[in-house]
Protein backbone atom coordinates (compact mmCIF):
# COMPACT_ATOMS: atom_id res chain seq x y z
CA UNK A 1 0.00 0.00 0.00
CA UNK A 2 1.39 3.56 -0.91
CA UNK A 3 0.22 6.61 -0.43
CA UNK A 4 -0.83 9.45 -2.82
CA UNK A 5 1.96 11.93 -0.94
CA UNK A 6 1.97 15.37 -3.33
CA UNK A 7 4.62 17.27 -1.02
CA UNK A 8 6.56 18.50 -3.93
CA UNK A 9 4.17 17.62 -6.46
CA UNK A 10 1.48 19.95 -7.94
CA UNK A 11 -1.32 17.79 -8.49
CA UNK A 12 -2.31 14.44 -8.53
CA UNK A 13 -5.41 11.90 -9.10
CA UNK A 14 -6.59 8.48 -7.45
CA UNK A 15 -9.13 6.10 -9.10
CA UNK A 16 -10.01 3.21 -9.49
CA UNK A 17 -10.30 0.44 -12.66
CA UNK A 18 -11.69 -3.28 -11.84
CA UNK A 19 -11.03 -3.27 -8.36
CA UNK A 20 -6.92 -1.80 -8.20
CA UNK A 21 -6.62 1.24 -6.74
CA UNK A 22 -3.98 3.91 -8.58
CA UNK A 23 -2.66 7.14 -7.86
CA UNK A 24 -0.46 9.23 -10.63
CA UNK A 25 1.41 12.79 -9.41
CA UNK A 26 2.50 15.26 -11.77
CA UNK A 27 5.00 17.96 -11.43
CA UNK A 28 2.79 20.38 -14.09
CA UNK A 29 -1.00 20.45 -13.58
CA UNK A 30 -1.88 20.70 -17.02
CA UNK A 31 -1.05 17.13 -17.91
CA UNK A 32 -4.31 16.48 -15.88
CA UNK A 33 -6.31 17.24 -18.31
CA UNK A 34 -4.29 14.76 -20.89
CA UNK A 35 -4.43 11.55 -18.35
CA UNK A 36 -8.06 10.47 -18.98
CA UNK A 37 -7.51 9.30 -22.53
CA UNK A 38 -4.66 7.21 -20.81
CA UNK A 39 -6.60 5.63 -18.27
CA UNK A 40 -8.27 1.80 -18.28
CA UNK A 41 -11.99 1.99 -19.48
CA UNK A 42 -14.63 2.30 -16.83
CA UNK A 43 -12.22 3.61 -14.20
CA UNK A 44 -13.55 5.79 -11.85
CA UNK A 45 -12.23 8.67 -9.69
CA UNK A 46 -11.28 8.15 -5.99
CA UNK A 47 -10.56 10.28 -2.98
CA UNK A 48 -8.63 7.66 -0.93
CA UNK A 49 -4.99 8.66 -0.09
CA UNK A 50 -3.83 5.37 0.34
CA UNK A 51 -3.44 3.29 -3.32
CA UNK A 52 -2.23 0.20 -4.26
CA UNK A 53 0.24 1.56 -7.23
CA UNK A 54 1.52 4.63 -7.50
CA UNK A 55 2.70 6.39 -10.63
CA UNK A 56 4.65 9.88 -10.67
CA UNK A 57 5.14 12.25 -13.88
CA UNK A 58 7.60 14.85 -14.09
CA UNK A 59 7.44 16.64 -16.93
CA UNK A 60 10.78 18.09 -18.53
CA UNK A 61 11.44 21.52 -19.66
CA UNK A 62 9.11 24.06 -16.50
CA UNK A 63 11.43 26.85 -15.89
CA UNK A 64 14.36 25.61 -17.52
CA UNK A 65 17.24 27.25 -19.93
CA UNK A 66 15.86 27.37 -23.91
CA UNK A 67 18.00 25.05 -26.27
CA UNK A 68 18.35 22.61 -23.13
CA UNK A 69 17.10 18.76 -23.89
CA UNK A 70 14.37 18.50 -21.44
CA UNK A 71 13.40 15.11 -20.29
CA UNK A 72 10.00 13.65 -19.43
CA UNK A 73 10.27 10.73 -16.08
CA UNK A 74 7.43 8.24 -15.45
CA UNK A 75 7.94 6.02 -12.40
CA UNK A 76 5.92 3.35 -11.44
CA UNK A 77 6.31 3.19 -7.61
CA UNK A 78 10.55 3.65 -7.08
CA UNK A 79 11.13 2.01 -10.06
CA UNK A 80 11.73 4.46 -13.42
CA UNK A 81 9.48 3.22 -16.90
CA UNK A 82 10.77 5.60 -18.59
CA UNK A 83 13.08 8.32 -19.78
CA UNK A 84 12.10 10.42 -23.06
CA UNK A 85 11.79 13.81 -24.61
CA UNK A 86 8.48 13.18 -26.17
CA UNK A 87 5.44 13.85 -24.19
CA UNK A 88 3.40 11.61 -25.95
CA UNK A 89 5.77 8.56 -25.76
CA UNK A 90 5.71 9.26 -22.15
CA UNK A 91 1.92 9.02 -21.91
CA UNK A 92 1.91 5.52 -23.79
CA UNK A 93 4.25 4.50 -21.81
CA UNK A 94 2.24 5.32 -18.32
CA UNK A 95 -0.74 4.06 -20.09
CA UNK A 96 0.83 0.89 -20.89
CA UNK A 97 2.00 0.24 -17.25
CA UNK A 98 -1.07 1.18 -16.03
CA UNK A 99 -3.27 -0.96 -18.26
CA UNK A 100 -0.88 -4.10 -17.44
CA UNK A 101 -1.03 -3.42 -13.31
CA UNK A 102 -4.91 -3.53 -13.66
CA UNK A 103 -4.65 -6.90 -15.74
CA UNK A 104 -2.92 -8.02 -13.39
CA UNK A 105 -4.23 -6.80 -10.30
CA UNK A 106 -8.12 -7.29 -11.37
CA UNK A 107 -9.70 -10.44 -9.32
CA UNK A 108 -13.37 -11.21 -10.79
CA UNK A 109 -12.00 -10.60 -14.58
CA UNK A 110 -9.80 -13.01 -16.69
CA UNK A 111 -7.45 -10.37 -18.80
CA UNK A 112 -6.18 -12.02 -21.91
CA UNK A 113 -3.98 -9.82 -24.90
CA UNK A 114 -6.39 -10.43 -27.42
CA UNK A 115 -8.50 -8.13 -30.05
CA UNK A 116 -11.85 -8.35 -29.45
CA UNK A 117 -14.92 -7.40 -31.85
CA UNK A 118 -19.26 -8.24 -31.97
CA UNK A 119 -20.69 -10.05 -34.54
CA UNK A 120 -24.09 -10.57 -34.38
CA UNK A 121 -24.03 -11.43 -30.80
CA UNK A 122 -21.49 -13.22 -30.60
CA UNK A 123 -17.67 -11.77 -29.75
CA UNK A 124 -14.90 -13.19 -31.99
CA UNK A 125 -11.49 -13.23 -30.12
CA UNK A 126 -7.95 -12.57 -31.61
CA UNK A 127 -5.03 -13.54 -29.13
CA UNK A 128 -1.96 -12.00 -29.39
CA UNK A 129 0.88 -10.19 -27.95
CA UNK A 130 2.36 -6.40 -29.70
CA UNK A 131 3.21 -6.16 -33.08
CA UNK A 132 0.96 -9.63 -34.11
CA UNK A 133 -0.98 -7.84 -36.47
CA UNK A 134 -3.81 -7.76 -34.08
CA UNK A 135 -5.12 -4.48 -34.32
CA UNK A 136 -5.01 -3.75 -37.85
CA UNK A 137 -7.32 -7.31 -38.00
CA UNK A 138 -9.57 -5.60 -35.29
CA UNK A 139 -9.71 -2.32 -37.63
CA UNK A 140 -10.71 -4.40 -40.94
CA UNK A 141 -13.59 -6.26 -38.87
CA UNK A 142 -14.80 -2.75 -37.75
CA UNK A 143 -14.64 -1.54 -41.21
CA UNK A 144 -16.84 -4.74 -42.28
CA UNK A 145 -19.14 -3.68 -39.73
CA UNK A 146 -18.43 -5.73 -36.87
CA UNK A 147 -18.65 -3.78 -33.17
CA UNK A 148 -15.72 -2.42 -31.58
CA UNK A 149 -14.72 -4.21 -27.81
CA UNK A 150 -10.91 -3.75 -27.43
CA UNK A 151 -7.90 -4.00 -29.74
CA UNK A 152 -5.53 -4.84 -26.66
CA UNK A 153 -7.51 -6.87 -24.11
CA UNK A 154 -10.35 -9.46 -23.91
CA UNK A 155 -11.64 -9.23 -20.50
CA UNK A 156 -13.49 -12.59 -19.62
CA UNK A 157 -15.56 -13.75 -16.23
CA UNK A 158 -16.07 -16.61 -14.80
CA UNK A 159 -18.52 -17.61 -17.48
CA UNK A 160 -16.52 -17.23 -19.91
CA UNK A 161 -18.00 -14.05 -21.80
CA UNK A 162 -15.94 -11.41 -23.01
CA UNK A 163 -16.61 -7.82 -21.41
CA UNK A 164 -16.11 -4.24 -23.44
CA UNK A 165 -12.66 -2.72 -22.91
CA UNK A 166 -12.55 0.26 -25.58
CA UNK A 167 -9.50 2.36 -25.43
CA UNK A 168 -8.77 4.00 -28.10
CA UNK A 169 -7.03 1.70 -31.35
CA UNK A 170 -3.05 2.24 -31.56
CA UNK A 171 -2.83 1.91 -35.16
CA UNK A 172 0.99 1.85 -36.78
CA UNK A 173 1.31 3.69 -39.81
CA UNK A 174 3.59 4.66 -42.55
CA UNK A 175 7.36 3.00 -43.41
CA UNK A 176 8.30 4.02 -39.31
CA UNK A 177 5.54 2.04 -37.61
CA UNK A 178 4.54 5.43 -35.86
CA UNK A 179 1.40 4.52 -33.50
CA UNK A 180 -1.69 7.45 -33.87
CA UNK A 181 -4.49 7.13 -31.39
CA UNK A 182 -7.90 6.54 -32.30
CA UNK A 183 -11.41 6.53 -31.16
CA UNK A 184 -13.52 4.22 -32.90
CA UNK A 185 -15.68 6.55 -33.32
CA UNK A 186 -13.39 8.50 -36.08
CA UNK A 187 -12.83 4.97 -38.05
CA UNK A 188 -16.83 5.13 -38.57
CA UNK A 189 -17.13 2.27 -35.56
CA UNK A 190 -19.13 2.05 -32.80
CA UNK A 191 -18.12 0.17 -29.30
CA UNK A 192 -19.69 -2.50 -27.65
CA UNK A 193 -21.67 -1.78 -24.21
CA UNK A 194 -22.28 -5.24 -22.81
CA UNK A 195 -20.51 -8.32 -22.32
CA UNK A 196 -21.32 -11.07 -25.19
CA UNK A 197 -20.19 -15.19 -25.59
CA UNK A 198 -17.33 -16.47 -27.62
CA UNK A 199 -18.26 -17.40 -31.02
CA UNK A 200 -14.83 -18.39 -32.64
CA UNK A 201 -11.21 -17.74 -31.39
CA UNK A 202 -8.74 -16.58 -34.16
CA UNK A 203 -4.92 -16.95 -33.87
CA UNK A 204 -3.16 -15.79 -36.19
CA UNK A 205 0.21 -13.60 -36.89
CA UNK A 206 0.47 -11.24 -39.44
CA UNK A 207 3.41 -12.73 -42.40
CA UNK A 208 2.93 -10.53 -45.70
CA UNK A 209 1.34 -12.24 -48.94
CA UNK A 210 -0.13 -15.44 -46.95
CA UNK A 211 -3.23 -16.47 -47.03
CA UNK A 212 -5.56 -17.34 -44.31
CA UNK A 213 -5.91 -20.69 -44.49
CA UNK A 214 -6.34 -21.73 -40.88
CA UNK A 215 -6.31 -25.50 -39.00
CA UNK A 216 -8.82 -26.10 -36.25
CA UNK A 217 -7.15 -26.67 -32.92
CA UNK A 218 -8.20 -29.13 -30.61
CA UNK A 219 -10.27 -28.03 -27.02
CA UNK A 220 -7.02 -28.66 -25.26
CA UNK A 221 -4.60 -26.48 -27.75
CA UNK A 222 -7.18 -23.87 -27.83
CA UNK A 223 -6.65 -23.34 -24.24
CA UNK A 224 -3.29 -23.64 -24.23
CA UNK A 225 -3.10 -20.89 -26.80
CA UNK A 226 -5.72 -18.60 -24.45
CA UNK A 227 -2.91 -19.48 -21.83
CA UNK A 228 -0.13 -18.27 -23.96
CA UNK A 229 -1.44 -14.75 -24.09
CA UNK A 230 -3.32 -14.41 -20.53
CA UNK A 231 -2.19 -11.79 -18.16
CA UNK A 232 -2.35 -13.15 -14.72
CA UNK A 233 -1.63 -17.27 -15.80
CA UNK A 234 1.54 -17.21 -13.52
CA UNK A 235 -0.83 -15.18 -10.22
CA UNK A 236 -3.87 -16.78 -10.67
CA UNK A 237 -3.21 -19.90 -13.25
CA UNK A 238 -6.44 -21.88 -11.54
CA UNK A 239 -8.96 -19.33 -12.40
CA UNK A 240 -7.12 -18.24 -16.01
CA UNK A 241 -7.13 -21.92 -17.22
CA UNK A 242 -10.99 -22.51 -16.26
CA UNK A 243 -11.82 -19.94 -18.16
CA UNK A 244 -9.37 -20.79 -21.16
CA UNK A 245 -10.61 -24.58 -21.21
CA UNK A 246 -14.63 -23.15 -21.00
CA UNK A 247 -14.45 -21.25 -23.97
CA UNK A 248 -11.89 -24.08 -26.15
CA UNK A 249 -14.50 -26.74 -25.00
CA UNK A 250 -17.22 -24.29 -26.79
CA UNK A 251 -16.17 -22.85 -29.38
CA UNK A 252 -14.08 -23.32 -32.46
CA UNK A 253 -10.33 -21.96 -32.17
CA UNK A 254 -8.60 -21.72 -35.58
CA UNK A 255 -4.61 -20.99 -36.26
CA UNK A 256 -2.74 -19.61 -39.06
CA UNK A 257 -0.51 -17.02 -40.65
CA UNK A 258 -2.33 -14.27 -42.35
CA UNK A 259 -1.75 -11.68 -44.96
CA UNK A 260 -4.57 -9.04 -45.90
CA UNK A 261 -6.62 -7.91 -42.99
CA UNK A 262 -9.85 -7.01 -44.84
CA UNK A 263 -9.63 -10.69 -46.26
CA UNK A 264 -8.84 -12.35 -43.29
CA UNK A 265 -11.51 -10.56 -41.07
CA UNK A 266 -14.21 -11.22 -44.39
CA UNK A 267 -13.30 -14.85 -43.81
CA UNK A 268 -13.69 -14.74 -40.00
CA UNK A 269 -16.81 -13.21 -40.33
CA UNK A 270 -18.32 -15.99 -42.96
CA UNK A 271 -17.18 -18.32 -40.41
CA UNK A 272 -18.58 -16.94 -37.47
CA UNK A 273 -21.84 -16.64 -39.78
CA UNK A 274 -21.95 -20.14 -40.75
Amino acid sequence: MQKLDRLGWAAGISFTAFGARIGIRVSEPEILKRLPEYLPPSWKPSAARAVDQLYSVRIGGAGARAGVRHYHLIYGGPERLVRTTEIDAALEALEEDIHLYVAMMARRRVFVHAGVVGWKGKAIVVPGQGFSGKTSLVAALVRAGAIYYSDDYAVFDTRGRVHPYPKPLGVREGEAGIQKRYRIEALGGAAGMKPLPVGLVAVSEYRAGAKWRPRALSPGQGALALLANSVPARTRPEAVLEVARQIAAQVPVLKGARGEADYTAAGLLARLDS
